[in-house]
């Protein structure tokens, strides 16, 4: 077996067993959690429940391929990748175990589940605007009217985010997606940690909404393994994974959905303060 083919059956091999890690992780965690609520997370897995973190994971993951994609080329051979699936993994764990902590509490009072949901809708109006920024209204093989109604679209979500967002700036953090050269392990491992994680607590914070219809726990297996796939496409073929998550085709059905599930969330909202008995 030569070096190159040694070196990606490892880096795969920990791309899986990373995500059963933590996988694990994420069980212990609603163990623990269900040890201080008056009704227990779900621990039952199905496989819907999974297939729609998945689905809705990689269509998130637009701005995540883009910064592993630009970190991987600062950053290659064995321990470069190592590093990068790692401290990614890690740090898109624990923006999902941070939403799912603080979920879990918050579900216990309608009121400030209403508040974290109408939170969680308006980051997906957010994230809908920005997959719009794939879809090339100019583009002459649209039709005129599909073109129109698409900046129609694009400018009604411009104009609430452009309320929202200094609010929603400092509930929901940032980070900018500068990637640089590292020489050691640990500071490779720390940024690939970080701006996962804070995507991670952005992208799960939209999900809230879908709490009421699926099981959170099989979701978040969906999102974990979500992310193991993006990771090993990526090294696999970085410029085609990143050409497949920008389509505009679902750009645009993605940026649609997260408009509904967003609407879907204030209408939560609006049961749980003005119906829930």
């Amino acid at each position: 077996m030569n070096k190159q083919v040694r070196d990606q059956a490892i880096a795969l091999s920990l791309t899986v067993v990373t995500c059963l890690g933590l996988i694990g992780l994420l069980w212990l965690e609603i163990v623990a959690l269900n040890h201080f609520t008056g009704e227990d997370i779900s621990m039952h897995v199905r496989v819907s429940d999974i297939l729609i973190g998945l689905t809705i994971y990689l269509k998130t993951s637009i701005d995540f391929a883009m910064y592993i994609g630009r970190l991987m080329e600062k950053n290659t051979g064995l321990k470069g990748r190592i590093g990068i699936e790692i401290g990614s993994a890690l740090g898109n764990a624990a923006g999902t175990f941070a939403i799912l902590l603080i979920w879990t509490f918050f579900k216990e009072v309608p009121w400030l589940l209403a508040i974290m949901i109408v939170l969680a809708a308006f980051v997906l109006l957010r994230l809908a605007e920005d997959g719009l920024e794939h879809v090339d209204v100019n583009n002459p093989k649209y039709p005129a009217p599909f073109r129109l109604l698409i900046r129609i679209f694009e400018k009604s979500l411009e104009k609430v985010n452009g309320v929202v967002s200094p609010f929603l700036s400092k509930v929901i953090p940032s980070q900018s997606l500068k990637v640089e050269h590292k020489k050691t392990f640990i500071a490779l491992l720390i940024m690939a940690f970080t701006v996962p994680f804070i995507l991670g607590l952005d992208d799960f914070a939209g999900y809230v909404a879908l709490f009421n219809v699926v099981n959170v726990f099989g979701f978040a297996i969906g999102v974990f393994v979500g992310h193991m796939i993006l990771n090993i496409f990526l090294y696999l073929s970085p410029q085609k994974t990143i050409a497949v998550v920008k389509n505009p085709i679902i750009s645009l059905i993605g940026s649609v959905a997260f408009v509904i599930l967003a609407f879907w969330g204030f209408f939560e909202a609006f049961k749980l303060l003005f119906l829930h008995h």
